[in-house]
């Protein structure tokens, strides 16, 4: 990182007109003394992204089918790679949706860069090949997710490996539902998350539970955590983002109002904590009980087919994410039943060939495989 970093870090920010992108230029906002945009990337929405540009003037920008124009003088176009890699970048901000973020990450990694990781697909798809390049060069990867940012502050000052790993889940909006509520179950229904304010595919995820399981694999990943001692406690409040266990029976415990721009500004700086007046505060008086259960697998299938594809390895990660991202984009064109959803994706998964030792090109190859596996039974359904 650059000598100016503890004061002014400069920041680029993949998928900046999506929920998180979004939420992390509000921190920038509020603390426009300690960070400086030098890069936004975006996917088609050129009419935010423009606006985001006249106020934070990046000097590179990118975007989905540029036709080789920029939308604002004063910035140049570049690819996410090269933006990722880029010496006036500090901290790398990842929050793009799907397989988007992992050749922006490889270069970030590559390049010794600090990544804020807000998307999970990368390093749930080659989480051992992102893992082991972080090894070979001084970069690092900070999460933004709550849960694994919560583990990542509770381990902090432990000199010791926990016993257990414990993610929490708010439930999602359908937690009582039955199997027949669940088979009539709206896209409108299913954007209604009781808890966090997200992007669509991510909210859909959190509603089949998908997205839980997804988290299982990356915090196996990134805190090097076997499947077995990474457990599941459904947590409605959204209050408790995660507990770790140490070896003494002892629990640590990270709590805060569902916000992601908490976990954001942890990441962006870190090792300070900041004073923020527009970031929310727990009220103690109105909390009337933090309660936990656990997970039912039956009704929510896609929690521990998720959790099956990261113990199987291989390229079933990369084909589970890829099928997803296209079974939930036909259930957001109300192509297919929400019910639907996992069934198409234990049929894929059974018709996979799994690669046990993939590169990234065979990762590549998985993702496009499953992709037209999807489209094709889905297109079955209708």
């Amino acid at each position: 990182m650059s000598e100016n970093s503890d004061s002014c870090k400069r920041l680029a920010i993949l998928g900046s007109t999506g929920s998180i992108g979004r939420q992390t230029l509000e921190i920038v906002r509020a603390l426009p003394e300690h960070f400086k945009v030098v890069g936004l990337a975006a996917g088609e929405n050129l009419n935010l992204l423009r606006q985001q540009i006249a106020e934070f003037k990046p000097g590179m920008i990118s975007y989905k089918n540029p036709g080789g124009e920029t939308p604002i003088p004063g910035t140049r176009l570049v690819s996410m790679e090269e933006m990722a890699s880029h010496q006036d970048v500090d901290i790398l901000i990842v929050s793009t949706s799907g397989q988007a973020g992992l050749n922006p990450i490889m270069a970030a990694v590559k390049a010794n860069k600090i990544i804020a990781l807000a998307n999970k697909e990368p390093l749930v798809t080659a989480g051992e090949i992102i893992m082991g390049e972080l090894k070979k060069h001084q970069s690092r990867i900070l999460p933004v997710d709550s849960e694994h940012s919560a583990i990542w502050q509770c381990l902090s000052g432990e000199s010791q490996q926990p016993a257990r790993l414990i993610l929490t889940a708010s439930g999602g909006p359908f937690l009582r539902y039955s199997d027949d509520q669940l088979a009539s179950v709206t896209v409108e229904q299913a954007l209604k998350h009781p808890s966090w304010q997200m992007g669509r595919k991510v909210t859909i995820d959190s509603a089949t539970l998908m997205n839980k399981g997804l988290e299982v694999i990356e915090a196996h990943w990134l805190f090097d955590m076997p499947f077995e001692k990474i457990d599941i406690l459904i947590h409605p409040q959204s209050i408790v983002h995660s507990m770790i266990e140490t070896v003494d029976g002892s629990f640590k415990a990270q709590l805060s109002s569902p916000d992601m721009r908490l976990p954001i500004q942890f990441a962006l700086t870190y090792p300070k904590r900041l004073a923020n007046s527009t970031l929310p505060k727990l009220d103690w008086k109105t909390i009337k009980n933090l309660a936990f259960e656990q997970p039912d697998y039956d009704r929510f299938p896609c929690l521990q087919m998720a959790i099956n594809a990261g113990k199987q390895g291989g390229t079933y990660p990369a084909v589970l994410c890829a099928a997803d991202e296209e079974t939930i984009d036909c259930f957001l064109k109300k192509q297919i039943q929400f019910s639907a959803i996992p069934i198409i994706l234990e049929q894929i998964l059974n018709k996979h060939n799994s690669i046990s030792t993939p590169n990234l090109e065979d990762i590549t190859a998985a993702d496009i495989w499953a992709r037209e596996k999807a489209r094709h039974l889905a297109a079955r359904e209708v």
